[in-house]
């Protein structure tokens, strides 16, 4: 019984000496805050380099983990800002968030910034809603993919071309050859098919929220922010801080989860850091990479 009064009489006083202690205590250790973590998706999806790695899931992957893990929280708050990219990661990244999400029983709410078009947006469909700001540019659901051709230059400079192959079409569209109707058309048909895997996950993700006509909304045109509310492809006109203030109170702590980084300041990603510092010979591709990133994102006028 004394034993008994004597430890009801110590948490009395835990109690009173942890409230006292809140004023000062970070929102951190404050343990009736509410807690919404934060990861940037930012970058184009797919191209990375060194100096600059792009989204992949290899990148994203273990702070989307300790975000969704994250002890007490109410959420997980997804900035995004993509004019998209590889196909294949977005779904990747879209895969993983949902998994994790359905795991560990946490709504994401996505937040558009500049962009959130092609990838950007496959990658937005992966959380519960999306707030975007009325200037964002949204959707872009389609498929897009370009490349140069050199055969007219190279007969003007009387070079030849010498290619050897096994298999029919193993050079299919090679830039220094003419082009060929039958590859086009074969291109075409991959292209089809990955739009319309496009098509049903947006249709899946969005459900009965969306209300344009499929014409429109899958043409692979983009939109700002308010007319994609007005097509189902976004929820609500915000930004992270007011929303979240609002849903869970001016005390809720938003930490930004990052991937690790090494000494020299770079993402790690399972290998040395050594490896990632670029040789000679890697900067004529670092050069193309950034022009293709720009080229990307000049497509939404940024």
């Amino acid at each position: 019984m004394a034993d008994s009064r004597i430890f009801e009489h110590s948490r009395q006083l835990f109690a009173s000496a942890r409230q006292a202690l809140r004023p000062i205590l970070p929102k951190g250790l404050r343990s009736d805050t509410p807690v919404v973590p934060v990861v940037r998706l930012s970058g184009v999806i797919g191209i990375s380099t060194p100096l600059k790695p792009g989204l992949t899931l290899a990148n994203v992957a273990r702070p989307l983990e300790r975000a969704f893990r994250m002890r007490g929280a109410r959420a997980v708050a997804l900035l995004i800002n993509s004019p998209g990219g590889s196909p294949v990661q977005s779904h990747l990244i879209y895969r993983r968030i949902r998994q994790l999400a359905a795991e560990n029983n946490r709504q994401a709410i996505a937040f558009a910034e500049d962009v959130a078009a092609s990838g950007g947006y496959m990658i937005a469909c992966a959380a519960d809603e999306i707030i975007c700001d009325p200037s964002s540019i949204v959707g872009s659901i389609g498929v897009v993919g370009g490349s140069f051709g050199f055969a007219k230059l190279m007969e003007k400079l009387g070079i030849e071309r010498r290619l050897y192959t096994s298999g029919e079409h193993k050079a299919m569209l090679d830039p220094f050859l003419p082009e060929n109707a039958e590859d086009v058309e074969r291109l075409k048909g991959v292209q089809r098919e990955i739009h319309a895997s496009f098509i049903e996950l947006v249709q899946q993700s969005r459900g009965t929220r969306l209300k344009g006509p499929e014409k429109t909304l899958f043409s692979g045109e983009y939109w700002t922010g308010t007319k994609a509310i007005a097509l189902g492809l976004a929820d609500a006109i915000g930004d992270l801080r007011s929303t979240l203030r609002a849903r869970f109170g001016p005390d809720v702590w938003t930490p930004l989860i990052t991937a690790p980084r090494g000494w020299l300041g770079r993402v790690q990603q399972g290998t040395r850091d050594s490896e990632f510092i670029p040789r000679r010979g890697d900067l004529a591709g670092e050069l193309i990479s950034a022009l293709e990133e720009r080229a990307m994102w000049s497509r939404y006028g940024l």
